[in-house]
């Protein structure tokens, strides 16, 4: 089991990680804005860590005050808890990703059978109609 000292050091090493991730992601994001406004063309991909980075600073934003606001950093586990999607993306743990990764395959395998189950009914209607 870790010991208190352990535990800060960890969050205190993923709170740093996670800002410089962030700094990372937006100087990438800097750049593609300086593509876009000398005309040139995003690719799909590079669309989409944009819109993600844009997003992540805009969540900053609430996550500062946490930071800034002395003793409030208490509260910042029961805010996370009503509001899950408060932190930016690269402040994210690996057991949050897959339990989000989980929660959309679960959603992609509903809209799957639901579509298969719709299929086949019609299939049924159209051979009915045709007999």
């Amino acid at each position: 089991k870790k010991s208190l000292r352990q535990k800060v050091v960890d969050e205190l090493k993923h709170y740093y990680n996670g800002f410089h991730l962030l700094w990372i992601d937006t100087k990438v994001a800097a750049r593609m804005v300086w593509r876009l406004l000398h005309g040139q063309v995003l690719t799909r991909r590079e669309r989409r860590r944009l819109l993600r980075t844009c997003a992540d600073l805009f969540r900053l934003v609430p996550f500062l005050v946490f930071v800034i606001v002395p003793f409030m950093e208490f509260l910042l586990p029961v805010f996370l808890k009503l509001f899950p999607e408060m932190l930016p993306s690269t402040f994210e743990t690996e057991s949050k990703k897959e339990e989000k990764q989980k929660k959309k395959l679960n959603a992609k395998l509903e809209l799957a059978k639901f579509l298969r189950e719709t299929i086949a009914e019609m299939a049924k209607r159209n051979k009915a109609d045709t007999a």
